[in-house]
């Protein structure tokens, strides 16, 4: 098993996949560990749908700009957000921030578990939010915020450039 600190610093988005299948066991640890990401008050506000049919899959590349790696991983989890959870305590907050600070976390949490476990995944936020719930059938309460292909990576991408600290961190003393 990595250490947290090398799980980050490793982990790569995956644009081309193996044909082999995801044991739903895994899938089902990767979904474990996106649920246990910390949410405001915690309302959780995440919701995910596991496609693994193949032309649903197509259909998904095409409605993310014609990604087809998305269709050539064996599994694809859309990541949704339910904007009016926590809407009684945090009021606009939750539905305009909140909900999708939560739903990050809970997609950072299946990215790292996913490359803990030697399977890759790719963020994807380019696609026709509309098209994916018309597919999917996703209607309200739910919003779709990702697109999380899965899958035995087919490639080993190197570590891309980190911007240094320097430039991204103020000190107040």
């Amino acid at each position: 098993m990595l250490d947290v600190i090398d799980c980050i610093k490793q982990r790569r988005s995956i644009r081309s996949f193996l044909p082999a299948a995801v044991p739903r066991t895994l899938i089902e640890k990767v979904l474990q560990a996106a649920v246990y990401a910390p949410s405001a008050g915690n309302w959780q506000p995440w919701h995910f749908v596991v496609v693994e049919n193949s032309g649903q899959r197509r259909a998904l590349a095409k409605a993310a700009a014609d990604q087809d790696f998305i269709a050539e991983a064996p599994v694809v989890i859309v990541v949704c957000a339910e904007p009016a959870r926590g809407e009684q305590t945090y009021g606009d907050r939750a539905r305009e921030l909140y909900c999708l600070q939560d739903t990050a976390a809970a997609i950072q949490n299946l990215l790292l578990a996913a490359h803990a476990s030697e399977l890759g995944t790719c963020w994807v936020g380019d696609f026709d939010e509309g098209a994916i719930a018309k597919l999917l059938q996703i209607g309200e309460p739910y919003r779709p915020v990702a697109v999380i292909p899965l899958g035995y990576p087919g490639e080993t991408p190197n570590a891309r450039w980190r911007r240094p600290l320097s430039e991204v961190v103020e000190y107040r003393e």
